[in-house]
Formats: C-alpha cells, sequence, structure tokens
C-alpha cells in the first residue's frame, strides 16, 4: 500500500514539531525562572523566602484570661513593637479588655475563626459563615477587618483555602510549632524555638490559658533570638519585605503536616 504525501504539508509538519521541541527544552531548562501561565491556587504561608534575619511571633488566643496580660506585658517590658495576635472571635466577644490591651499596644489582630472546629469537615456555605461572622465580631471590636486567618487547629485543605482566599484572607501557617500549648517545659519550649528559627519564620506560640508555660518560656526566646541576631515583626510586615512563596498545599487527603495540631485549646 503506498501513501502519497504532500511535500510542503510534510515540512511545515517537521518544523512545528521542531518547534515544540525546542520551546519544551527552553522550558525544562528556564522553568524556575520563568512566570507559570496559570493562575496558581492559592497556599497557606509558613514562613517567607529572605536573608534578613526577620522573624514573626505569633500568638493564638481562644480560651482564659490568666495568660494573655502577662504575655502583652513582657513583648512590652522586652520592646518588642510587633507581633501578631490570631483571636477567636467568641474570645474575643468576651475579653474586649484584652483585645483593647493588644491593640493599644501596637499588635497586629488576625482572625483565629469562629467556632474551634475543623473547617475541613464544613460545608462551603458553613466555612464563610465561620470566617463572616469572626469577621464582623473583630470588626466590630476593633474598628479594622482583618486580612490574615489562622484555621482553629491549623485544619485546611485545598477548599477552605480557597473559600478563604475568595473572602480576601491570607491563611497564615507557621514553620516553627513551640509546642507550648503541650506544656512539655520550659526549657524544651524555649530550646525547641530558638534552634529552630530561621529568617523569615513564622512562629507558633499560644496566650490561651491552657498554655501554662508560654510566659515563662518567651522572656528567654526574645533575648536569645535577639543575641543571633533576630529582629522581631508583625506577619504583614514579613509578607510586605519578601516575595511570598508558601510551602506546597498539603491538605488532609495528601502529606498532613507533621505538626497538625489536635483542638487543645477549646
Amino acid at each position: 500500500m503506498f501513501y502519497v504525501v504532500n511535500g510542503r504539508k510534510l515540512k511545515r509538519y517537521l518544523l512545528a514539531a521542531v518547534g515544540l521541541l525546542l520551546a519544551a527544552g527552553v522550558i525544562y531548562n528556564e522553568k524556575e525562572h520563568i512566570t507559570v501561565f496559570a493562575p496558581q491556587m492559592p497556599a497557606a504561608v509558613y514562613s517567607v523566602p529572605t536573608d534578613e534575619k526577620i522573624v514573626a511571633l505569633t500568638f493564638d488566643i481562644s480560651w482564659g484570661d490568666k495568660r494573655a496580660g502577662p504575655i502583652i506585658d513582657i513583648l512590652k517590658e522586652k520592646g518588642v513593637k510587633e507581633a501578631t495576635f490570631f483571636l477567636s472571635s467568641p474570645w474575643a466577644q468576651s475579653h474586649p479588655e484584652i483585645v483593647k490591651k493588644i491593640m493599644d499596644a501596637g499588635y497586629e489582630i488576625g482572625s483565629h475563626g469562629h467556632k474551634h472546629d475543623f473547617y475541613t469537615k464544613m460545608s462551603d456555605d458553613e466555612i464563610r459563615s465561620q470566617i463572616r461572622t469572626a469577621e464582623s465580631i473583630l470588626a466590630s471590636l476593633t474598628g479594622k477587618r482583618p486580612t490574615l486567618i489562622r484555621l482553629p487547629n491549623g485544619d485546611f485543605d485545598k477548599r477552605v483555602l480557597r473559600i478563604a482566599n475568595e473572602l480576601g484572607y491570607t491563611v497564615i501557617q507557621w514553620d516553627t510549632d513551640s509546642l507550648d500549648w503541650m506544656n512539655i517545659g520550659t526549657d524544651k519550649i524555649i530550646r525547641r524555638v530558638v534552634s529552630r528559627a530561621h529568617p523569615g519564620d513564622i512562629i507558633l506560640m499560644h496566650a490561651s490559658d491552657s498554655s501554662k508555660q508560654t510566659h515563662e518560656a518567651l522572656p528567654v526566646i526574645i533575648d536569645q533570638l535577639r543575641e543571633k541576631g533576630y529582629e522581631f515583626v508583625s506577619v504583614s510586615r514579613l509578607l510586605s519585605r519578601a516575595e511570598v512563596q508558601g510551602k506546597p498545599v498539603r491538605d488532609r487527603s495528601g502529606a498532613a503536616s507533621s505538626e497538625l495540631r489536635l483542638p487543645m485549646e477549646m
């Protein structure tokens, strides 16, 4: 059986194939330097890439009124002018005087959601309701709409990230977990934070009453990180001083964070 091939068409096909091969080669060699054509999925921020020795101290609060005040006082006494507090909205509503103390000290306030539950178990509408309810309460107390959110239990998946992004939020996680919520001992909390901190790090701590050793570890953590040359900034300032490159999103169906927290702050 014989096939009649048009010479001009064959030439065009060969040229197109060569062009595709060359383009693929360029993309492969320059893949670390080119912009991705498709929009990237929203990602949670664990840290930011920077050579500056800056870290963000962050504190989650969802329960109690005994620990937050001393922690704020320590930050002020140590001259830490920037830090970020993620507040559960029911807690904030019940403790407006502490919310005011955080604001008066000049510290940043982000959302820690409303109900302290796993958002990945909720429907889309429930997730939106939880985020918006927390936003309304926090905005009424602070006069400012939050734009950062740390989801309860650090629990999220791509669906939760998408909804938070649609509502104008950046989801903030952490690279260094102090494990203070486990009350592992003041010395262990200090060693854990100081040994793991790195430029652009987001450090997770707590100011709920269930974290009984944070206020004891915090002064030493501040002193030792300063000895290493670190400056303390808010999460927003950290984001503004470096191009955000969040770690790959790890949802519950994939490789979950090795330090995913249980709901110990309830």
